[in-house]
């Protein structure tokens, strides 16, 4: 009976109704009337100005009287615990035997229209003055915004690229660009994003450099000094670390220094404005290294037809040396020609002497036996006389 939202409205009435100051004492006010709390404001400023505040003494009385109660009819109470409810389904809905979690008269309501509407327009207002940057200086707030221009168009390229990879994959051909020519896009895109990176996390730690030099929040010599320092010793050994490590590695360091400045920040190290700027500039850095990575990682599984820089280097020596051994075979081929005809020159010009020495030799048979005939002849001639 009492689980009603007027029986819940009543009991709080009773609670909060006044009680007699019959008698004080010291115990009653320490452990049964506590300070009620206060209901802070979402901006932070005054949230600060009311945690620091001294609490104030607060003095209760003690009551041996109770409150009135309404008298209960017991006889009422019986009859009703004895009727029988009879079943009606034709009444039943899919919300007759549902209890609404917020119901009409449960919670008081203010001017605004209720405490979750005040609680969200609070958390709302939040946001809005967290994300507004309004104490940023403009000079810092727009050469800060400029700063994230490099990764947005880095981390869109890398997408675009990867989805133009996978789709020539998938359809054999790209939107704007062969297999081979997205790859050395992104071949060329992922080195920009990774040594911008390194810069800007080193200039984030040179910042503590300067605020010592100016002595800003005061001096504080090696505490200070040691995040300048850190901070290109993490971000330039990534340049020769492979391309997923070196984004991984550049995401830990930039959430490392924006924390380094926000607990730097609440120290008076630094403006009070500078660990919101930074909050806001490590989320869209952050996001854009993200994005980055999960475009590499989509074009993994689509990557085995595509050649890496390596892969072309190693084509073009391969050619080189069959174009060499093409050279050397047709060299050596020339040269078993020309060896060929000068064989066949030097066996003719040996079939010619050879024919010249025999011609010279039936030459010199035929003189040779023309003289005999001549001395035969002769001789002849001379017998006759």
């Amino acid at each position: 009976m009492f689980r009603t939202p007027a029986a819940r409205s009543l009991l709080r009435s009773l609670n909060k109704a006044p009680t007699a100051r019959s008698s004080y004492s010291a115990a009653s006010s320490q452990f049964r009337n506590t300070p009620a709390l206060r209901q802070l404001s979402h901006k932070r400023p005054q949230v600060l100005a009311a945690l620091s505040r001294p609490p104030t003494a607060t003095v209760s009385y003690a009551t041996k009287s109770t409150p009135p109660l309404d008298h209960i009819d017991s006889k009422a109470e019986k009859k009703i615990a004895e009727t029988i409810i009879k079943p009606d389904p034709d009444g039943v809905s899919g919300e007759s035997s549902v209890r609404h979690v917020f119901e009409q008269g449960q919670a008081p309501k203010d001017e605004s229209g209720g405490e979750m509407t005040a609680g969200l327009k609070a958390d709302l207002e939040t946001i809005k003055e967290t994300f507004s940057l309004s104490e940023v200086p403009k000079e810092s707030l727009y050469i800060g915004a400029a700063g994230i221009l490099p990764y947005a168009a880095t981390s869109m390229s890398t997408v675009f690229l990867a989805f133009d990879i996978n789709h020539a994959h998938n359809t054999g051909s790209g939107y704007l660009f062969s297999p081979e020519t997205a790859h050395q896009l992104l071949d060329l895109v992922t080195p920009i994003q990774i040594g911008f990176g390194a810069v800007i996390i080193s200039f984030l730690g040179a910042i503590h450099w300067g605020m010592e030099y100016s002595g800003y929040g005061g001096y504080h010599s090696y505490r200070r000094y040691m995040y300048g320092v850190i901070a290109p010793a993490v971000a330039w050994p990534t340049i020769f670390m492979p391309v997923e490590y070196a984004l991984i590695t550049q995401f830990f360091a930039f959430n490392f220094l924006y924390f380094a400045d926000a607990r730097a920040t609440a120290r008076g190290w630094f403006p009070p404005w500078y660990s919101i700027y930074r909050f806001v500039l490590t989320f869209f850095v952050g996001a854009s290294i993200v994005i980055s990575l999960v475009g590499r990682g989509k074009i993994v599984t689509a990557d085995h037809t595509l050649k890496s820089p390596v892969d072309y280097i190693k084509g073009d020596k391969d050619a080189q040396w069959v174009a060499l051994e093409r050279e050397e075979k047709e060299r050596r081929q020339a040269l078993a020609a020309a060896d060929d005809e000068e064989e066949e020159e030097g066996e003719d010009s040996e079939d010619a002497d050879k024919e010249k020495d025999d011609d010279e030799s039936d030459e010199r048979e035929d003189n040779e036996k023309s003289d005999e005939k001549k001395d035969s002849k002769k001789d002849d001639k001379k017998e006759k006389k």
